[in-house]
């Protein structure tokens, strides 16, 4: 059984126009009607559900666009495919729950910029010594690239 766009869009809860999207990028597939209408196989659901999974955690569409790559066009994601790709996305992901940390332990200072343009960057940063390293937020950055 096939799915138009309107019936994917909803037993898969995202809009139509993403399912578009999706299917302009690649990352599912569809056939196209005598009409030109766009008509997709069942496995598209389970596809749609991993890429919504994946950006719910932060990972962008190029990268799970690799992961779905090792697919035909027919088929599912398994679990084996998602511990695959969590492996591989997990560095990324402690790095961002990090930055994150580091945010919010900031948030009531300055990030450390060395603009000098506030008077609390000259007690956080005297004589503009994180100036020294170049433009950026070093306090938040420093030590996770």
């Amino acid at each position: 059984m096939e799915l138009t766009v309107g019936e994917l869009a909803d037993r898969s809860g995202v809009a139509a126009s993403a399912i578009r999207y999706y299917d302009d990028l690649g990352l599912i597939f569809s056939r196209r009607t005598s009409g030109n209408q766009r008509r997709y196989h069942r496995a598209m659901l389970r596809r749609v559900a991993f890429i919504r999974a994946s950006q719910a955690a932060g990972i962008p569409l190029s990268e799970i666009s690799e992961v779905l790559s090792a697919l035909g066009s027919r088929e599912s994601p398994t679990s084996k495919m998602w511990e695959q790709a969590s492996k591989r996305w997990v560095a990324d992901l402690n790095r961002r729950i990090e930055l994150l940390e580091r945010m919010r332990d900031l948030m009531g200072s300055c990030v450390g910029c060395g603009c000098l343009s506030m008077t609390d960057c000259r007690l956080l940063n005297p004589h503009d010594e994180l100036g020294e390293k170049g433009p950026g937020p070093h306090r938040l950055l420093d030590g996770l690239e």
